[in-house]
Parts: C-alpha cells; sequence; structure tokens
C-alpha cells in the first residue's frame, strides 16, 4: 500500500482506465476519447485532463506505441512529470523555519499542524505553535489540547485577539527560546476575502520585520474528499497569498485521486504531505514518483 493508503483509493481510477484501454481492439481516437471521460470524471480537471490525453496522442505516434501496456506506462510517465515540481518536499530541514497554515475551518488544518509538529520534533527539532486563528471559537484550545497530546508549546491569546499580535509574541518566544520550527495557525474564512488578505499581509510583515533570518513556508491545507471545492480553494487562496505547498487531507479511501495531479498541474503548488488517517502518523511526504506508481502500477 503505497503511503499507506488504502488499495481501494487507487483501484477505481486504475480499473476504468484500464477497462479503456485493455477491453478495446485497437488503439484509436475513440479509445482515446473515452481515456478523456474517465479522467474528468475522477476528479482531473478538464484543462489538465487536455494535456494528458494530448500528449499521449504525441507519444502514441511519436513512440509507434500499438500495446495497451505501452499506453498505460506512457500515462503513468506523463501524470509523474506533471506532478513532480523538482522541490524538496521535506519540511523542518532549515532552521529557524516559520510556517503559516491556511485553509478553510473543517478541512483538516489543525490536526494537520499538530502532524506536521509532531514530525519534526521525531526527526530532532524543536517546535514551537502559534495560535493565531483567534477568530474561530475554541481554534486555541483545540489546538492546545494537540500541543499537549505531542509535548509541544502553544503561544494563544484570548478568542477575538489579534492574530498578528500572537504571531509577535509567538516569533518572541521562538527566537528567545532558539526553537528550530515554529508553526501558526491562521484564519481561513474565504467569506472575507478582502480581511483575510490584510491579516496574512500584516502577518507577513511582521514576520518579516521581527524574523528576517527566519526560513519561510506557507502551506494550504485541502480537504481531499470535497473534490473540485477543494480545487476553488486552491484558486482563491492563490490569489490572496503565495503559497509555497499544499498539504491534502482525508485521502484515505474516499477521495479520488486526481485531485492530487489536478491541484500540482493547473496552480503549480507543489503537494507536500498527504494525510491518509487519523493517526498522527498518518501524514504522509509526497513522492510523485510513488504516487504515479501506485495510481497505474
Amino acid at each position: 500500500m503505497a503511503f499507506g493508503i488504502k488499495k481501494s483509493f487507487f483501484g477505481r481510477l486504475q480499473e476504468k482506465i484500464e477497462d479503456v484501454i485493455f477491453m478495446r481492439p485497437e488503439i484509436d481516437e475513440e479509445m482515446l476519447d473515452e481515456l478523456e471521460e474517465v479522467l474528468i470524471t475522477s476528479d482531473i480537471g478538464m484543462e489538465t485532463t487536455m494535456k494528458i490525453t494530448a500528449k499521449l496522442r504525441e507519444d502514441i505516434k511519436k513512440m509507434n506505441i500499438r500495446d495497451p501496456e505501452g499506453v498505460k506506462a506512457r500515462i503513468k510517465t506523463i501524470v509523474k512529470e506533471l506532478i513532480d515540481k523538482g522541490e524538496a518536499h521535506m519540511l523542518c530541514q532549515e532552521s529557524p523555519l516559520v510556517i503559516l497554515v491556511i485553509g478553510v475551518n473543517g478541512g483538516g488544518k489543525t490536526t494537520s499542524i499538530a502532524k506536521i509538529a509532531n514530525k519534526c520534533k521525531r526527526e530532532g527539532k524543536s517546535v514551537l505553535l502559534g495560535a493565531a486563528d483567534t477568530f474561530r471559537a475554541a481554534a486555541g484550545e483545540q489546538l492546545e489540547v494537540w500541543g499537549n497530546r505531542i509535548g509541544v508549546n502553544v503561544i494563544r491569546h484570548q478568542e477575538g485577539a489579534d492574530p498578528s499580535a500572537v504571531i509577535f509574541d509567538a516569533i518572541q518566544a521562538a527566537k528567545a527560546r532558539k526553537t528550530d520550527v515554529l508553526i501558526c495557525d491562521t484564519a481561513g474564512r474565504l467569506q472575507t476575502k478582502k480581511n483575510l488578505m490584510t491579516e496574512l499581509e500584516k502577518m507577513n510583515k511582521i514576520i518579516e520585520r521581527e524574523y528576517p533570518e527566519a526560513y519561510r513556508e506557507t502551506l494550504l491545507v485541502l480537504d481531499a474528499a470535497t473534490g473540485k471545492n477543494a480545487v476553488s480553494q486552491a484558486k482563491e487562496f492563490g490569489e490572496i497569498t503565495e503559497i509555497t505547498g499544499i498539504v491534502l487531507t482525508k485521502l484515505d479511501g474516499t477521495a479520488k485521486g486526481g485531485i492530487v495531479i489536478t491541484i500540482s498541474d493547473e496552480f503549480q503548488m507543489p503537494v507536500k504531505f498527504i494525510g491518509v488517517g487519523e493517526g498522527m502518523d498518518d501524514l504522509k511526504v509526497f513522492d510523485p514518483a510513488e504516487f504515479a506508481e501506485a495510481i497505474f502500477e
């Protein structure tokens, strides 16, 4: 099981593709049209699907591919190239590091923060959490509960406080304690995009002013089970702030794998982690080659 994901997760897409490729007497335009339909219905967007099939058509002619296995192998390679952004996918390797985590409420943002913190701690890094999602009821308390579970301190203010003030205090604490990694929870109220943009801009200015020596990451947490809604969120958050990576949650047997391909390709955002379960170890570093192999094995 790649990444610890249930086989059934990949099975639907894999079986549909194989049905199209292997059940036809020859490789022709009708087969490619059916393949396009399969990809689109697997949460791979229209633009990305057209890109995949156009490249496949080109390769079939150029490489004189005549057998189904050859077609399957080319799709695998094309998908891998689309989702591989050629970046280092590991966090926590540089120090000091500040990670801002954004995403709508209910998408698994807080638990993802806890899992990343736990991962960094296991790698021998000191970690501090900043509870800057001050407008969501009990968000600070929830983060503190997670912090206590994994043995990581949390800097928080009272509900409704200025999120940037939390960021400021968290930075001062991180600097005083010589902390390797500071992870900050932030609000995700897309219905008030202008306010959110202003809030994130203010946070980033404070980090630049107070902690210029720190490495920076802004991670967007998306719920893979929401399918095309996750794509819309990636687009909207991308318009608000610069995103350095994606964390895809709930990729545990209920979601469609195509969403990974779409987000990687359409938004040129590297997927850095995928959540495959509820456990603390169920946040996996994303490997494009392994993912492509798992879908088309």
